[in-house]
């Protein structure tokens, strides 16, 4: 039992590693949203390329850590003799010592703050890049639909006329 103690405690500390390297994964990825947010205002198209890379490459070296926390899971469910989706972090710390106990509850405390923050700059991210392609497609609308008659537009005092100048911009008061 003791040589088993000592294993959940290395696989432990394993998975402590893990959680810390999938935390400055977070910080990262929050980093690079606000970084993308800036590069789509500023249409640097060759700093977004150069970012996008980047991000594809952490990608490929992130997808390490993740099969190393599930193959940690697996072993740990193992010496719990228990289901591997059954083995959560609430389910460890129940089990191990004050000091572990402690270590994985702020670990996850962390994990839990930073992932809501990352699901609030993602929506902001997509909310931004959703506006951007909404703007785009009206824009080219604008553009490729100059020699159709029947735009409606509205002049100062509420009225509506038809649009039929072929100009992209109308400088008519």
């Amino acid at each position: 039992m003791k040589a088993t103690a000592t294993e959940i405690e290395s696989k432990v500390d394993e998975l402590l590693a893990v959680l810390d390297k999938d935390i400055q994964h977070i910080h990262d990825s929050l980093s690079q949203l606000n970084e993308l947010r800036s590069l789509v205002i500023k249409r640097d198209d060759t700093a977004l390329a150069k970012l996008l890379g980047s991000i594809r490459a952490e990608a490929d070296s992130y997808a390490a850590n993740e099969s190393k926390r599930q193959s940690i899971r697996r072993e740990l469910a193992g010496a719990f003799s228990c289901n591997v989706k059954q083995m959560t972090l609430s389910r460890l710390e129940t089990t191990l010592p004050e000091q572990k106990k402690v270590q994985i509850s702020d670990r996850k405390a962390s994990l839990r703050a930073l992932i809501k923050e990352l699901k609030k700059e993602h929506l902001s991210t997509a909310m931004l890049l959703s506006e951007c392609a909404r703007f785009n497609s009206l824009l080219l609308r604008t553009i490729f639909d100059l020699g159709k008659t029947g735009t409606v537009t509205y002049n100062p005092d509420g009225a509506a006329r038809q649009q039929i100048d072929t100009a992209l911009v109308n400088l008519q008061f």
